[in-house]
């Protein structure tokens, strides 16, 4: 098992789970947490006993507080434009090609709100607080925020709460779409853990090729994004995971997915 100094990497059976561990700072996220993250997510995509990654934040104050202010205070117009920032680090979650959930236990602000959007799944604790409060720094969310935050919820409340730097609680956050679910703290956990086992229920190959469907074709033209699904069902159409799908339902059983 890899250690770090900033994260902690937990693997339980087919889950694996990214902690970020910085409680003092409120799980600021630093340059080298997402180096660290990145390393991480490698090491993951590799483990074919891993089916879902979770990531959360330790204690029960916040999942990511945002960036470091410290080191953001230093950053030059060509750190913006750098290849390996934050931005860059969220896209990788966004397209990892295992499910990813975002376990809210407590703030998610800027760059943390922005790693919980990156995310297929987001469930928060009742106890959390959502939002993108960059503006009174001068500065604007940019690891997605902008335009994630507008696909999940709408142009009128991204603006809202940009503009604003609004924070929303987890009942409000549900109820714009920004979660999924809310849970309290003491089951946070559990919660998160049954969604993922209802995915992980699932044919693997259809899970895998379900999120390349969505996160494609919303960013294309109608046309085009039914192309897309069109051709991944036809991958679909010729696996060994169709035939046992479909075998199961009719023989009235619970399916054996080899994932191919």
């Amino acid at each position: 098992m890899i250690t770090f100094a900033n994260i902690d990497m937990i693997k339980k059976g087919q889950l694996a789970y990214i902690v970020i561990n910085r409680p003092e700072q409120r799980n600021a996220l630093t340059k080298e947490t997402l180096g660290e993250i990145t390393e991480a997510l490698e090491d993951i995509r590799k483990d074919e006993s891993i089916a879902c990654l979770i990531f959360t934040g330790q204690g029960n104050k916040s999942f990511a507080a945002g960036a470091d202010i410290g080191q953001l205070r230093e950053k030059s117009a060509l750190d913006a434009l750098s290849p390996s920032g934050m931005q860059d680090v969220y896209n990788l979650i966004e397209s990892f090609e295992k499910p990813t959930i975002a376990m809210i236990n407590g703030y998610a602000l800027g760059g943390g709100c922005e790693l919980a959007m990156a995310c297929d799944i987001r469930v928060a604790s009742t106890t959390a607080k959502l939002g993108l409060p960059e503006l009174n720094l001068s500065i604007i969310p940019s690891a997605g925020g902008t335009q994630r935050l507008v696909r999940i919820v709408g142009k009128g409340k991204a603006l809202e709460m940009i503009l604003m730097g609004k924070l929303i609680d987890a009942e409000e956050a549900h109820r714009i779409g920004l979660v999924s679910e809310v849970s309290n703290p003491e089951d946070l956990e559990e919660k998160v853990e049954e969604v993922a086992g209802q995915i992980l229920s699932k044919g693997p190959l259809a899970v895998k090729l379900a999120k390349i469907a969505v996160n494609l074709g919303s960013d294309v033209d109608m046309k085009t994004g039914l192309m897309i699904e069109k051709l991944a069902q036809a991958v679909l159409f010729s696996s060994e995971d169709k035939r046992e799908g479909t075998t199961a339902f009719l023989e009235k059983r619970k399916p054996e997915y080899q994932g191919r």
